[in-house]
């Protein structure tokens, strides 16, 4: 069970929280602008999906910032020190938040599937993907940057 819980809280533990950035919003402006490229919605059907996105956006940023914020919280409170209960319920308040994000990804499907083609949602997929790439490997030229100028 330990062995299970080792590399599932070190992989939640390395997740960024973007929002929580002074550049949020610009990156969130900047995600805006990569999915309105990558789908070329309609005038129509950019009325119908983003305020559907945007709700789905909010709340899987209140559950990341808020229970996941809590999670990591008590995870460095205890790290090193857990008992096999303590463990247990740490895991289950993880498959809980992943549980909610999980159904959450589905509401939007459902929801997007009144409003916009299957392929239009497939393509959504793969620009969040993208741009998620494009965040990661910015992020690591100015961490290399940064460590040049260390140096």
């Amino acid at each position: 069970m330990k062995k299970l819980i080792i590399p599932i809280l070190s992989l939640l533990l390395s997740l960024p929280v973007w929002s929580q950035q002074p550049n949020g919003e610009r990156i969130k402006a900047m995600k805006v602008a990569h999915i309105t490229k990558k789908l070329d919605l309609s005038s129509k059907e950019a009325q119908q999906f983003w305020p559907i996105y945007n709700a789905f956006d909010k709340k899987t940023t209140k559950l990341r910032n808020t229970d996941l914020r809590n999670l990591k919280k008590d995870i460095r409170l205890t790290a090193g020190n857990l008992s096999d209960a303590q463990a247990e319920k740490l895991l289950n308040r993880l498959m809980t938040l992943e549980n909610d994000l999980h159904k959450t990804r589905v509401t939007l499907v459902n929801d997007l599937k009144k409003v916009i083609s299957a392929e239009k949602i497939i393509r959504l997929k793969a620009a969040e993907d993208e741009f998620n790439k494009i965040l990661l490997k910015r992020l690591k030229e100015m961490r290399q940057r940064r460590q040049q100028r260390k140096n």
